[in-house]
């Protein structure tokens, strides 16, 4: 997941698809449908000549937000049924897209498995959220050569603020404005699990509220 900004301008692109109002009918006609359905049964559903449905039915397929499946409109098989049809329905992977970068999926993933934790083997809720928050920062480094190119991977936009490195955007700004003692907690052990992950000191990672967009400063000592 240290590739999470580059998928969220991929999103980006490909949500861009939408934009025109026809392709965004036929979007939503083969979401809204019982099963997988032909460029015949789009193009009946909306109105529209066969070609048009055709054209907006492989664009969407093309970038992902369609998947293509052939099968035997008829229902019969054996000799003389017939070549199976091109079929379209809409994937169970979803989209998600947001100016600047957010990690809101990241937070719920962190405070699913400290709940889980917390409620199973009867840990204190503070340290499971911490422990939680900690492994996924590791996780999000990835293959990461330092910690700023971590910051970075993960869309946060680390800048220079002297000698010391503040944050661009905060990962949880929405929730970090509602319950800032839980997630601000929650960002800097998840920033110091990418400390780890990388071979730096996570003594170098801060909470500090009047820095940059976020809630962390990165010293260039611990």
């Amino acid at each position: 997941m240290a590739a999470d900004e580059t998928r969220n301008s991929d999103d980006l692109i490909t949500v861009t698809v939408l934009s025109d109002p026809t392709r965004r009918r036929v979007y939503t006609a083969v979401s809204r449908a019982a099963g997988p359905v032909s460029r015949d049964q789009v193009a009946t559903m909306l109105g529209l000549p066969r070609s048009t449905a055709a054209f907006h039915l492989e664009r969407l397929a093309d970038v992902g937000l369609l998947t293509v499946e052939f099968r035997r409109l008829s229902g019969r098989t054996g000799p003389g049924s017939g070549r199976p049809a091109k079929v379209y329905v809409r994937p169970d992977s979803e989209l998600s897209v947001s100016v600047p970068p957010r990690l809101y999926e990241v937070a719920g993933e962190i405070m699913a498995e400290a709940i889980a934790r917390a409620v199973g083997d009867d840990v204190p809720v503070r340290d499971a959220l911490r422990d939680a928050a900690l492994r996924t920062g590791q996780r999000l480094a990835g293959t990461s050569a330092d910690l700023d190119d971590a910051l970075e991977q993960a869309g946060l936009e680390p800048m220079a603020d002297g000698d010391d490195t503040v944050l661009g955007t905060c990962p949880f700004h929405r929730l970090a404005r509602q319950n800032p003692a839980v997630v601000c907690e929650l960002n800097h052990a998840m920033l110091c699990g990418m400390a780890e992950a990388v071979g730096d000191d996570p003594r170098r990672v801060h909470l500090d509220a009047g820095s940059g967009a976020c809630c962390i400063r990165v010293t260039a000592t611990p």
